[in-house]
């Protein structure tokens, strides 16, 4: 599994012309599959992302001292196979990337996870496999790439 995660201090997913999901101050993370990911890849992004410090805390002038839940932000986790995307030739190759079919339960297990990990109203999502307008306000701007390393193998 592969993660983009974007410290935020707003962001939101648009299908159809159509507002599906909002969040104010957290993480919006862009999340790809691979094809022999496994629920330990899943698990180990959960807590990747639920344990990254990139808050600080006035209190003490630490800059990287608060999770996204020591801050009580929102997660907002967006599916995208194109982190998978390999650019060999003009035209990108998405065969790294999970199936759909295959990908959809994986990825709708991921959420699940996160929701389990967190609060669950406070993790949302966009439209597996639709046509979505991502709009963010990125805070900092703090930006991380997180590979799972293929924790099941």
């Amino acid at each position: 599994m592969r993660a983009v995660i974007q410290r935020v201090t707003s962001a939101s997913v648009e299908v159809e012309g159509k507002i599906v999901s909002k969040i104010g101050r957290g993480w919006l993370c862009l999340v790809g599959v691979t094809d022999d990911d496994v629920d330990a890849d899943a698990e180990y992004l959960v807590k990747k992302i639920m344990r990254t410090r990139a808050w600080p805390d006035p209190e003490n002038n630490s800059p990287w001292a608060k999770d996204v839940a020591g801050i009580d932000g929102e997660v907002l986790l967006v599916s995208q196979f194109t982190l998978y995307g390999r650019l060999k030739k003009p035209k990108p190759d998405f065969s790294k990337a999970m199936g759909p079919d295959k990908a959809r339960d994986f990825y709708q297990s991921f959420v699940e996870r996160m929701r389990a990990a967190y609060q669950p109203d406070r993790v949302h999502d966009g439209v597996f496999g639709a046509m979505m307008n991502v709009e963010l306000v990125n805070d900092g701007p703090v930006t991380f790439m997180l590979d799972s390393g293929h924790q099941g193998h």
